[in-house]
């Protein structure tokens, strides 16, 4: 635990309070702002290698539900033949995964600096030599928000910046075919995550939640600039069900 707060805590927490010294007004919605930005740009490159590889699985979907429908009733061969496709398409499943392993300290970092630094008094004695002790930090954002309280109104803002995302990298559906069991359960998550996150966010510090809507945000602007501004949507690709592709090709 000492580690983790001298690499992960330690730092951002004094990060926030020199942010919330400099700026007019110490304003601790304006450092928050400021600080999700500078995390975002340290985990910049991890997470555009996350994106790439969700698009480039939500490319290969319709290739994988044909091979499940193949080979359903052969698990054993089912596995070689999916990972013999990603090896050719030069498709890594897991490396979706990894920025957000690598987010999970940060994550837990930014808690512990809301959960302490807005409501214990022993918070500032984490400070370094060179940063001001401010006393205290004014959880008031904005004038209005008490960053130290909970908000639901702050949770359902998370929770849609949550959904606006995950739609961002969902595959088109053609029209009357069903996508798939992959597909489906990547619909089903669509909307149980910004639910989890609501649950989640209503429950913690507003400025954590505020923290969580933001990076969010920073992540769908990400999300654009990888794959690009204003593509139309016949770019995207379509998710067909197996059945329903090898009917095509009997058609052809």
């Amino acid at each position: 635990m000492e580690i983790f707060s001298t690499i992960f805590y330690q730092p951002i927490f004094n990060l926030l309070v020199y942010i919330y010294n400099v700026i007019p007004g110490h304003d601790i919605g304006v450092a928050i702002i400021v600080i999700t930005a500078i995390i975002k740009l340290i985990l910049y490159i991890p997470s555009k290698q996350s994106i790439k590889s969700q698009k480039e699985l939500a490319t290969l979907q319709p290739e994988i539900e044909a091979l499940k429908e193949e080979y359903k009733d052969d698990k054993d061969k089912m596995g070689p033949e999916l990972m013999a496709l990603y090896k050719k398409k030069g498709v890594n499943p897991l490396s979706s995964c990894m920025p957000m392993l690598i987010q999970l300290p940060f994550l837990f970092a930014i808690y512990r600096v809301f959960f302490n630094g807005l409501t214990n008094e022993n918070a500032m004695d984490s400070l370094y030599s060179f940063v001001a002790n401010p006393g205290m930090l004014d959880p008031i954002a904005f004038g209005f928000i008490n960053f130290a309280d909970k908000s639901i109104w702050l949770a359902l803002l998370a929770g849609a910046g949550q959904f606006w995302q995950s739609k961002m990298l969902m595959a088109k559906k053609k029209p009357g075919s069903g996508g798939g069991a992959m597909a489906g359960m990547g619909a089903q998550m669509t909307y149980i995550m910004p639910i989890f996150t609501v649950f989640i966010g209503s429950r913690f510090p507003a400025g954590l939640t505020f923290y969580w809507f933001l990076s969010t945000v920073f992540s769908v602007i990400q999300q654009y600039m990888v794959l690009g501004f204003g593509k139309k949507k016949k770019d995207q690709p379509e998710v067909i069900d197996a059945p329903k592709q090898d009917q095509q090709k009997k058609n052809t």
